[in-house]
């Protein structure tokens, strides 16, 4: 059930996921005197809580604040055609005015051979190639991203995303899973499949997302008939009798409580000390499990020319260094909040190049600031929340940030094409317009200038559909 308003805990002890507003993998073990704040989801007990805070001043009302002034920050690219018409329009409609009346009064020339030559001229210059052509371009682009799940809310941001010098990802939920699994087992005085044994028995009863990662890790069935007793140390562990032995599983506040000998872990994750029968026999590591689509993802953004990858989450810093280390970022930011993501954004907002645009990819309600503020934001839309698929304006649909790289060179080629075709189409207009003008080119030449070229710049902008070599090798 998921905390309304901030507040502070009375009555109760429970273990809360606040993943979606801090980006801590990990569940927070929370008690009474503790504060909470609102968007928590609260996951085994039951609490009483003494709001602290109107909604207004909530944490939720806060990020989603952030979230309006940030997209009221964000400048959208205006589109070139709109511009260009602007202009071309006009002067082409009084060029040929000018092409039909000038030159007979000064020359004393027919009237309908200047006539004719206006008509000429305007035919070739009907827009036509342009109009239809670049928009199709882009819509072929944003249609070939969503033939392999990206969805891609305007043009605009294709022009962005072809521009790409830095992209900046959120850990959890966007590389990692947000999903625990063991990593490690140090058996010290029995064998490590026996040690997992224990553990698996002694948190059976437990529904915390660490004792589901140790019972998925042993994979075997539980014979409950083992176990004879079974109780809950609130912030701390677990004590059961397996088999008749006192099994004692928990943290390292337990071993002490206890008072058994440990061997203190250095291990980054959640270690789970066990003891049997008051005697130390090992500990067990729990860690958030990388998405395997994330190496090669960020391998194949420094392919493809990405010039720094960056981490921001809100987890510890031995955790989130690690995993940056893992991945091979560039640079990673530890133990943030919402607001402190939004101004680490705009630091290196402020360093991208001038034609550099920085992309943010995240998935949950604390990362919706971030993708608002982020000359493109990214969403997870699979397992995202709905404020960050609100916020962004690409979505991947299927959660794997390999295809990013793949929506950036789609862009690219969108935007390649999109060249090509004002080049050309403006190219060989201007080129018939000085020939119409001056009598060597006739109707006909104007027809080609004008359908023509319309076909071929549609036939060339079709091409920004094509994008399956973009996909990774391994699809």
């Amino acid at each position: 059930e998921r905390v309304p308003l901030d507040g502070k805990i009375i009555k109760g002890t429970s273990a809360l996921d606040t993943s979606a507003l801090t980006g801590e993998s990990m569940p927070r073990d929370v008690e009474p005197g503790m504060e909470v704040i609102s968007g928590c989801i609260n996951q085994t007990g039951i609490l009483t809580i003494q709001t602290t805070k109107k909604y207004g001043e909530s944490t939720v009302a806060k990020i989603l604040d952030l979230v309006e002034n940030a997209s009221d920050k964000k400048g959208k690219t205006e589109n070139f055609i709109s511009r260009f018409a602007r202009y071309y329009t006009p002067i082409v409609v009084f060029a040929a005015i000018a092409l039909a009346v000038l030159p007979p009064l000064v020359t004393g020339q027919p009237f309908t051979v200047w006539i004719y030559r206006a008509l000429t001229f305007l035919v070739i210059s009907c827009p036509c190639a342009l109009v239809i052509s670049i928009p199709l371009s882009f819509f072929g682009g944003i249609g070939g991203a969503s033939k392999i799940g990206v969805l891609v809310k305007g043009s605009n941001y294709l022009e962005s995303l072809a521009h790409t010098e830095v992209v900046v990802f959120d850990k959890t939920g966007t590389l990692t899973k947000g999903s625990f699994a063991v990593s490690q087992i140090n058996a010290v005085s029995m064998k490590e499949a026996q040690l997992l044994e224990l553990a698996a028995y002694a948190e059976d009863y437990s529904n915390h997302p660490i004792s589901l990662s140790i019972k998925k890790a042993y994979g075997k069935k539980i014979d409950h008939s083992r176990i004879s007793d079974v109780q809950e140390i609130a912030g701390h562990g677990v004590r059961a009798v397996i088999d008749g032995k006192t099994i004692l599983a928990g943290n390292a506040k337990l071993m002490d409580r206890e008072g058994i000998a440990y061997i203190p872990s250095n291990a980054i994750g959640t270690v789970i000390y066990l003891a049997c029968n008051k005697k130390y026999a090992g500990c067990i590591v729990i860690e958030d499990e990388i998405k395997a689509d994330a190496p090669p993802a960020i391998k194949a953004l420094k392919e493809v020319g990405v010039r720094k990858t960056v981490m921001l989450t809100g987890d510890a810093d031995a955790v989130g260094k690690k995993v940056a280390q893992k991945l091979g970022l560039d640079q990673a930011y530890t133990e943030l909040l919402p607001a402190d993501k939004v101004d680490r954004v705009e630091m290196m907002l402020r360093q991208t190049t001038e034609k550099g645009k920085l992309v943010f990819v995240g998935d949950g309600i604390n990362d919706a600031p971030v993708l608002a503020r982020a000359d493109v934001g990214i969403a997870m839309g699979g397992l995202g929340s709905d404020a960050a698929i609100e916020a962004a304006d690409v979505v991947l649909m299927t959660d794997e940030p390999s295809k990013i790289s793949a929506v950036v060179q789609i862009a690219r080629k969108t935007i390649r094409i999109a060249n090509e075709n004002i080049v050309f189409a403006l190219g060989v207009k201007i080129l018939v317009l000085i020939l119409g003008a001056t009598g060597y080119a006739n109707m006909w030449a104007a027809v080609f200038a004008d359908v023509g070229v319309s076909v071929i710049a549609i036939l060339n902008a079709i091409r920004a559909m094509r994008v399956k070599k973009f996909l990774p090798a391994t699809r």
